[in-house]
């Protein structure tokens, strides 16, 4: 291994996986993690993307910036689509003729939601929102731009930065006595510190090697399943542990709470060729969401 520290350029500055790779990298022995975002980088602007990158001088790309407002992107799909698709084509080009991988960050939406068990990277995608229509286009437009990449599809992902269902709970207890949860639609609550971890390693795997196992498309989700109600009231419970606000969790089917773009009935993610490839198991959520609350409570947040 090269002990000259490696670059990582990450697309963004305010997203949660950014903020905890900016977090995770500042405690690494072995890569500078910098953000790229505007006015530097637009992902509007994909004429800008090459210089934007030749002038940050990467040694691994990790393309996390995205549209991720779900139901908006019903009405601003074209808008979704330079953002989530053209864009990331656009830098995995730019990390091909740079001569550097790119990790891509995709989601849980580029399938339909209906099968019953955990989905494998083989199974048939079929996304229902313009939302997971324009990830699918992204993570194939990387794939046809370059062989060296990695796409690493998460979900329901949480953080002590940015917007987030746990901040958003947190928030709600503030002011109300009961929060009505919707208890039909199963995923893998997923750290984005977690996630930041896991990057790391899959990033020095790939700088230690070519080997093709370790590039490709994969799963990274939370270790264990719940329901969104499930994760409310573990949310809750970890708060009260802290001496923070609780509320009581009134579970009701996604009927009772319509939403512009439909989401999958189960999101969850098999994760077990993440593991088998780049030896990464992002650990149990539930842990996970106690560290975070336990980390709002005592800032304060």
């Amino acid at each position: 291994m090269n002990g000259k520290r490696k670059r990582i350029v990450v697309t963004g500055r305010e997203g949660q996986v950014v903020r905890s790779l900016l977090e995770r990298g500042a405690l690494s022995d072995r890569f500078d993690v910098v953000a790229l975002g505007r006015p530097e980088l637009d992902l509007r602007d994909p004429d800008g993307i090459a210089a934007a990158f030749r002038q940050a001088r990467p040694d691994i790309i990790v393309s996390a910036a995205a549209y991720t407002a779900v139901d908006r992107a019903e009405t601003e799909e074209a808008e979704a689509h330079a953002i989530n698709a053209v864009a990331p084509g656009r830098i995995a080009e730019v990390a091909a003729a740079l001569g550097v991988t790119v990790i891509h960050l995709s989601t849980d939406y580029v399938f339909d939601g209906e099968k019953p068990k955990p989905y494998l990277e083989t199974d048939p995608v079929g996304p229902t929102s313009a939302y997971g229509r324009t990830k699918l286009a992204g993570e194939r437009a990387v794939a046809e731009a370059t062989d060296n990449y990695v796409i690493l599809r998460t979900a329901w992902v949480y953080s002590p930065f940015g917007r987030n269902f746990l901040k958003t709970m947190l928030m709600l207890a503030e002011s109300r006595d009961q929060i009505n949860v919707v208890d039909d639609q199963l995923g893998n609550p997923t750290s984005a510190l977690d996630i930041a971890d896991g990057i790391l390693v899959v990033a020095g795997n790939l700088l230690d090697s070519d080997a093709p196992q370790l590039r490709g498309t994969f799963h990274m989700t939370g270790s264990g399943s719940a329901n969104w109600a499930d994760f409310a009231t573990e949310i809750f419970a970890a708060s009260a542990q802290q001496g923070g606000r609780s509320a009581a969790v009134g579970r009701i089917p996604s009927s009772a709470y319509p939403t512009p773009a439909r989401r999958p009935t189960n999101s969850q993610l098999d994760c077990g060729k993440l593991e088998r490839a780049h030896g990464v198991r992002l650990g149990d959520w539930k842990r996970a969401t106690v560290e975070t609350v336990a980390r709002l409570v005592r800032e304060g947040a």
